[in-house]
């Protein structure tokens, strides 16, 4: 593994400081107009820097404590769209998404279409200039707030199970749509449901060719920026392993033997993911496709995070059942928020963030959610590891 960042004197690190220097309030508009928010794109929208020049940008703003838009629309949005939509399609929505004016949820799942999605059920009959959208999608984040979704439908309902879906923009305020929050155990309303009831979706707004949603939406994967990601354990997000132990070590330690081989695991764990991080991102900056390394992360991860707020809770004692419970003590700042909205915050333990039991309640989502536990052993098992593929009906 070879990973050694360029130095202080970097011209490259030298012009994003004097931009910075020359934007001290750089607003979402601002950073997208410089580049920064896409940088490995083509111009307009950024200037095809390399991995490197990613990465010292990444650390430079990171220095700056400057954050950059962020969400689905940006993530998975953006990319399908400057690769597939039509140039109306990338001028109307291409400049908002990455100010972060916009924002973006992603219509994929359905209640009987989870980790299988391409079994979805969700019908879009074209009529006229407009399609009918009939169904359900479920595990919606953040529609309530959102004012486009991206939306997959079955098309051909004739066609293979990977085939006959296409690829929508969906607006959420069209006429025969509902959305019924979903509040989850952290008290939540991150998550809705949506019915479409004879929803008339205008034509144009089909992204790329009828019946090839399927391949759209691996786009994002293609597109996806090379960053040093976080250790965050809810999915990049909300405090680290390292984090923890800190906690642990500014008490005093902790004289439980068991509690100390947890929290020695719990370093070789976080350590593990840590150089699997680098060791992806060296093949990335050699121009190498990341190999199973890459597959595993997520299943390794996922794991994680959930060791990480068990032991968090169980370093509490009995406390660990009252809710609010956790270790004392300060949390970073960027270590502060969850994968999703954090509400609970009981007063009940005041030295205690709020996060720690946030998370713990929280922690279950994280072999489900991008795939479950099931589905990544499965991936890994026949793509990874040559095992024969589980037997399927449908095949």
């Amino acid at each position: 593994m070879d990973f050694d960042l360029p130095p202080d004197d970097d011209p490259r690190r030298i012009e994003v400081r004097r931009w910075l220097d020359e934007h001290p309030n750089a607003s979402g508009a601002e950073l997208a107009e410089a580049g920064y928010v896409v940088p490995h794109w083509p111009a307009p929208w950024g200037f095809e820097a390399d991995p490197m020049h990613q990465l010292i940008i990444d650390e430079e703003l990171h220095r700056a404590g400057v954050r950059r838009p962020a969400g689905i629309g940006i993530g998975w949005a953006a990319p399908t769209i400057l690769l597939a939509g039509t140039e109306e399609q990338k001028q109307t929505y291409l400049p908002r998404i990455l100010s972060g004016e916009d924002q973006w949820c992603q219509l994929f799942s359905e209640p009987d279409a989870g980790s299988d999605l391409a079994s979805l059920r969700t019908r879009a009959v074209r009529d006229g200039d407009s399609y009918i959208v009939n169904g359900s999608k479920i595990w919606t984040s953040g529609g309530h707030h959102s004012r486009y979704g991206i939306l997959i439908a079955r098309t051909d309902t004739e066609a293979p199970t990977h085939r006959g879906i296409s690829y929508f923009i969906c607006p959420m305020d069209l006429p025969g749509m509902t959305l019924e929050p979903i509040i989850d155990m952290t008290t939540a309303h991150s998550f809705n449901q949506v019915f479409f009831e004879d929803v008339r979706l205008p034509a144009e707004n089909l992204v790329g060719q009828e019946n090839d949603g399927w391949r759209l939406t691996k786009v994002t994967l293609s597109n996806e920026r090379v960053m040093l990601s976080s250790a965050g354990s809810l999915w990049g997000a909300g405090p680290s392993a390292a984090d923890l132990i800190d906690l642990v070590r500014a008490q005093g330690g902790v004289d439980d033997p068991l509690l100390r081989q947890r929290l020695a695991a719990l370093h070789c764990e976080a350590e593990v993911l840590r150089l699997n991080r680098l060791r992806t991102l060296s093949a990335r900056l050699k121009g190498q496709t990341p190999g199973p390394e890459a597959s595993i992360q997520k299943a390794m991860a996922d794991e994680h995070g959930q060791h990480v707020m068990e032991l968090a809770k169980d370093l509490a004692g009995t406390a660990g059942v009252l809710e609010g419970s956790g270790p004392p003590g300060p949390v970073p700042e960027d270590a502060r928020t969850g994968a999703t909205e954090i509400n609970l915050d009981s007063k009940q333990f005041p030295d205690v963030h709020p996060v720690w039991h946030y998370g713990f309640l929280f922690s279950p989502a994280l072999t489900i959610g991008g795939g479950t536990f099931a589905i990544q052993r499965n991936i890994i098992g026949e793509l990874v590891l040559g095992l024969p593929r589980e037997p399927r009906v449908d095949r």
